[in-house]
């Protein structure tokens, strides 16, 4: 028998990269009345006995997506980087210098720990659907449905995050370059160590297998705000596969799941399940992170705070709030004429301080504990926007643009030769993402999905080198912590 420990938040590693187990396990005496469990420790075989334990362990899934090395805030820090939009404003290498450069190895810091955080978290989805499914007599079936829905959700997430950084976009040869190691089952030890990487296309067909099932199993809707916001519920699944579907180019499938949650006119909402819909202030969903507009959020409280180093607000917004370690580059979206002084995602989002231009999206000072933004129903409407422009649905494309810019700033017209052609559409609604999804993420993955090459970029006595897609600096390299140990790689 082993005993599991659910109060410890540092998962014991197998090794540094993917196995960290979400429980503690000891081996235990037979004469149990001389080695009795300790109260903070449940044996495995009771780890699914009462709803309570199980609830427990589908919230530990969660916390550990939300790990300061990967959603807490260093993933989507990262993606945003890489791009073009933020200047480095202290070289700081423990603070992303060598990601902002352009010039990470394979035992670069970051390489090797969000790759260790993400695989974690897999691990644990996978140990966890293992003991379901080892306890499915002993588990309400709506239940038992339920968690193992929010559980592949989650894993679909981790690998679409891992897939789309450390491996060539699905793009450039429709998904036939080497992915990421694939694992799916439970791993509590290191037989299964060694383990060759996946397809691009393979992993994508595991993830749209997961959010496919997943969405048939989730609920329509939880019974707060909160929940339906840091839960996963059927349109959090959909709402991740208008993702998906973009970044394969499968442009069809976006708008037939985007239709799901999205109506036929303006204005635009989900018609089912959770109701979806735009703020009127585009700065609400930053304050208050339960609104309609956050399909899916990560959140965070004074108690599992990210951690020094990995907050969103640390790096991006003003001192004293923030750290300042990266501002707003004259060069990026911030200047481009697409992006008027009259938007309120200028007047409300943006701070100057020391002559540097700020994002504020993330307010809370230290601890840090602003919701990380997911998926916002924003990302939803300009998914679908890209997707009807480039399929040849002009005016629908126009239509969710509008209403997305409109938002923040109803006087503004799109120039006729803005939205005239398909071309000129399609430009226009990426550089609307780079306006309202500015810090959040989607930058780097805008720019490797549509196979662009990342800019050059100077400042603060620095600079990074444009990056072509045809360089090996493109993506994310394998860490050496992976390499180590995975003969089969």
């Amino acid at each position: 028998m082993k005993n599991i420990n659910i109060q410890a938040r540092k998962h014991f590693l197998l090794r540094m990269t993917f196995l960290a187990l979400p429980f503690t396990f000891a081996a235990c005496d037979t004469d149990e009345l001389l080695n009795p469990v300790p109260e903070t420790s449940i044996s495995d075989k009771n780890a699914f006995d009462t709803p309570e334990r199980i609830q427990g362990q589908v919230n530990g899934l969660y916390d550990a997506m939300k790990s300061g090395q990967f959603y807490g805030g260093r993933l989507l820090m990262y993606n945003e980087i890489r791009g073009e939009e933020y200047i480095n404003r202290l070289t700081n290498g423990v603070t992303g210098l060598q990601t902002w450069q352009q010039n990470v190895q394979s035992g670069t810091n970051e390489v090797q720990n969000l790759w260790g955080a993400a695989y974690a978290a897999i691990n644990r989805i996978n140990v966890f659907l293992q003991g379901l499914e080892d306890n499915k007599a002993k588990i309400d079936p709506a239940l038992y449905a339920q968690y193992q829905a929010e559980a592949k959700f989650l894993r679909a997430l981790a690998y679409h995050s891992l897939v789309t950084l450390y491996a060539k976009p699905y793009s450039a040869d429709n998904g036939n370059s080497p992915g990421v190691p694939l694992r799916l089952q439970a791993e509590t030890s290191t037989a299964n160590n060694d383990l060759a990487r996946s397809s691009v296309a393979q992993v994508y067909t595991q993830i749209l297998k997961d959010l496919d099932e997943a969405e048939s199993a989730l609920p329509e809707s939880y019974a707060t705000p909160a929940l339906n916001t840091t839960r996963a519920h059927k349109n959090t699944a959909i709402a991740l596969k208008t993702r998906v579907y973009l970044h394969m180019g499968n442009y069809g499938k976006v708008i037939e799941e985007a239709q799901k949650i999205v109506t036929d006119v303006a204005p635009f909402t989900a018609p089912s399940g959770v109701a979806h819909a735009l703020q009127a202030d585009v700065a609400v969903p930053f304050t208050d992170y339960t609104t309609t507009e956050s399909v899916f959020s990560m959140p965070m409280s004074d108690l599992d705070a990210p951690g020094t180093q990995n907050q969103l607000g640390y790096y991006f917004n003003a001192a004293p709030v923030g750290n300042g370690e990266y501002f707003l580059s004259t060069e990026g979206i911030l200047n481009d004429a697409a992006w008027p002084a009259t938007d309120a995602r200028k007047t409300k989002l943006v701070v100057t301080a020391g002559g540097n231009a700020y994002l504020a999206k993330f307010v809370k000072p230290a601890p840090f504990t602003d919701y990380v933004p997911v998926i916002r129903y924003a990302e939803v409407l300009l998914n679908y926007a890209e997707a009807a422009a480039r399929t040849g649905n002009l005016d629908k494309a126009v239509a969710l643009l509008s209403a997305v810019r409109g938002r923040s700033d109803a006087s503004y017209a799109f120039p006729a030769e803005a939205v005239a052609t398909q071309d000129a559409l399609v430009n226009t609604i990426l550089t609307e993402r780079r306006i309202e999804l500015l810090g959040e993420g989607f930058r780097s993955l805008d720019i490797t999905r549509t196979l662009q090459t990342f800019p050059e970029k100077t400042g603060s006595g620095i600079s990074a080198p444009a990056v072509a897609p045809t360089s090996t600096d493109y993506v994310w390299p394998m860490p050496n912590s992976e390499l180590a140990t995975n003969k089969a790689l």
